[in-house]
């Protein structure tokens, strides 16, 4: 698919498939018995954070159970969306997933194995959360700063061991384009979710990790970790003293992990226009907002209409990246 394809399919998601009524939809008001958000990675990243109070939230206004589903099969995300996009189109199984939506199909294509889903599969209804990738290192790594990191990783090629939550995940594209422009090259050990590879950092298995502020504000503070740098294009409130890649000499590297809720593209249009309204109190419930600025990972909420755009957009420059990556593991 190239990138005016991807472009038009994407942008044209979650309104044009208003006359595709199932039956499901036809037997009583939806919604009328529990719904699962699949999350597909395990607790504890990015795309969990944002699942959990989200999913409190709608249940108050749909009235039903809203289950955060973990099918944190691996394969950095790849797996679990590809579960929900062969759900049935009925507003019962809803995905809660990260950036690496699009990215993920093409590298299937990159390394010539069956694609697990297209990006057409699905429907946006919502963005949550979007914030710009650190890189976060162990407390006890010698490393103080992102020059010296890349200094010593000059001198030890390929030694240097970082976790992500699986091949061309938002933690691999992240740390694959900075090596990429630091002209260096990293030892990829891919985990099954970000959550385990936060794990694995803390316990030194690995020495570097990009990750969203919100799963590494609380670590950082306790002293268990420092971030070196921030993907960014501009600092962020919650880490004001962190400068950004581009600050630092790495044009263009930039890059942001942003959690959405999506549904089936066939779903019908009254209940997308129910979700879409269910989305938009929710993000509003102070017990949501409260939870992410803790986290610090502000409410970054766009209804279906701009986030369509947005992922469409922001999906081409990944892609991009991806296809100059290349082949790595």
């Amino acid at each position: 698919m190239n990138r005016r394809e991807l472009l038009r399919a994407v942008a044209a998601l979650p309104l044009a498939q208003a006359a595709l009524a199932k039956p499901a939809f036809a037997q009583g008001a939806y919604p009328n018995r529990n719904i699962t958000m699949i999350v597909p990675f395990p607790a504890g990243g990015q795309a969990d954070l944002a699942a959990r109070p989200v999913a409190l939230a709608l249940e108050r206004i749909l009235g039903k159970p809203v289950i955060v589903d973990n099918r944190a099969g691996g394969a950095g995300g790849s797996i679990g969306n590809a579960q929900a996009a062969r759900a049935e189109p009925d507003g019962y199984t809803l995905l809660m997933t990260l950036s690496s939506l699009a990215v993920l199909p093409e590298a299937d294509r990159l390394f010539d194995r069956p694609v697990a889903y297209e990006v057409s599969q699905f429907a946006p209804i919502a963005r949550v959360l979007a914030d710009p990738t650190l890189l976060a290192v162990p407390a006890s790594a010698p490393w103080k700063t992102l020059q010296e990191f890349v200094d010593d990783a000059k001198k030890r090629p390929g030694q240097i061991p970082y976790g992500s939550s699986g091949p061309y995940g938002t933690l691999h594209v992240a740390m694959e384009m900075f090596a990429a422009s630091a002209g260096i090259k990293l030892l990829h050990v891919p985990f099954r979710g970000a959550g385990p590879a936060l794990t694995a950092l803390l316990s030194g298995t690995v020495q570097a990790l990009a990750s969203a502020p919100g799963t590494l504000k609380q670590q950082v503070e306790d002293g268990k970790m420092r971030v070196l740098a921030n993907w960014g294009a501009e600092r962020i409130a919650s880490f004001p003293d962190l400068p950004t890649f581009k600050e630092l000499g790495y044009k263009d590297v930039e890059f942001y992990i942003w959690a959405g809720l999506f549904a089936q593209s066939a779903l019908p249009m009254p209940i997308m226009d129910r979700l879409r309204a269910a989305m938009a109190d929710a993000v509003k419930a102070p017990q949501v907002i409260k939870t992410f600025e803790t986290a610090g990972s502000p409410v970054a909420y766009m209804d279906a209409p701009a986030f369509s755009k947005f992922v469409a957009e922001d999906s081409a420059r990944l892609i991009a990246a991806v296809k100059k990556i290349g082949k790595v593991e």
